[in-house]
């Protein structure tokens, strides 16, 4: 049985493991791209010691589908695999995957950025760091939005 696209769970995950089931059976695949997130120890100059994420179960896979569903439109892939975790994470601690597997790299290279970008900006997840000095959310960038307007898709989260 294939592996889902889309998971959003409080698990961590296995890089080697995601990318073999991407890979498993599709001999036509010449290039796997991979980008795996992880919790910073630091944010504007604070120490961050744990991230916690909240999302709508069932929204949030829904959202992340449709990105999926756009990258296999604009991009020549031949599958996707995107893991976002949730719950309270440690620093330091995986927090998000994205693989991309293609016949050759500049597609998978292309579709993994185009699904950072778009999940950056656009899927629900709501993110409070918590430091030393307290807990706060996290408030969407504009370079993220910028990130996503390459694409050109507009992003009006910042």
């Amino acid at each position: 049985m294939a592996a889902p696209r889309v998971s959003v769970q409080e698990a961590d995950f296995d890089l080697g493991a995601e990318v073999a089931a991407l890979r498993e059976g599709d001999g036509g695949t010449g290039a796997v791209v991979s980008f795996v997130g992880t919790v910073r120890d630091t944010s504007h100059g604070h120490d961050v010691v744990r991230m916690e994420l909240e999302y709508y179960p069932g929204m949030t896979e829904k959202a992340i589908e449709a990105m999926v569903d756009a990258a296999f439109e604009r991009f020549d892939i031949r599958g996707a695999r995107v893991i976002h975790r949730v719950g309270v994470l440690d620093a330091r601690a995986q927090i998000v995957l994205v693989a991309v597997t293609s016949a050759h790299r500049g597609q998978a290279f292309q579709a993994c950025e185009f699904l950072m970008d778009y999940l950056k900006t656009q899927a629900p997840f709501w993110k409070k760091e918590h430091t030393a000095e307290g807990a706060h959310w996290v408030d969407a960038r504009v370079q993220d939005d910028e990130a996503l307007a390459r694409w050109g898709i507009e992003g009006r989260n910042a």
